[in-house]
């Protein structure tokens, strides 16, 4: 249960603190089976948005992984260093850049969507497909409201 207004906060019930503890030893154990690869965790999202369709604007990239274009950009001048990902001009607009991943960022797809696949295995461990279900559904609601409240409505 997650604590009302004026009452304590406490780590180990608050959703919040929980998530987010979760989330950094995901990253963690990400970390730890991409480096060898020279990927890191907050280039990850990226690069399955990029491996599920190729060839995406900045903004496109944002919207899919949900984060600001001043980390995009930062982010991708890495991803662009580490030989992961290309800019080009978009053909049928020479206005837009289109990133697009590089035959090295290619090569690493399947070593990545096995250490992704190692970490999946590990966090849910004892768990049933049932509570592991439940729990994405869960997931998806929880960002849905937050979602919704960032842009203003609420849903119920």
């Amino acid at each position: 249960m997650t604590a009302g207004a004026g009452e304590p906060l406490h780590r180990h019930s608050s959703l919040g603190y929980q998530v987010n503890h979760l989330g950094r030893l995901l990253a963690q154990a990400l970390r730890a089976r991409t480096a060898p690869h020279g990927v890191v965790p907050g280039q990850f999202a990226q690069l399955l948005a990029l491996y599920e369709q190729d060839g995406l604007t900045q903004n496109q990239l944002c919207e899919r992984v949900r984060i600001d274009q001043s980390t995009m950009a930062h982010t991708l001048q890495r991803m662009q260093r580490d030989g992961l990902v290309e800019r080009a001009a978009d053909p049928a607009d020479r206005r837009r850049v289109l990133i697009t991943l590089t035959g090295r960022a290619r090569e690493l797809e399947s070593d990545l969507v096995r250490a992704a696949g190692e970490v999946n295995a590990v966090v849910t461990r004892g768990l049933t497909e049932e509570e592991v279900t439940g729990f994405m559904l869960t997931l998806s609601r929880l960002i849905e409201n937050l979602e919704a409240d960032s842009a203003g409505g609420v849903q119920s």
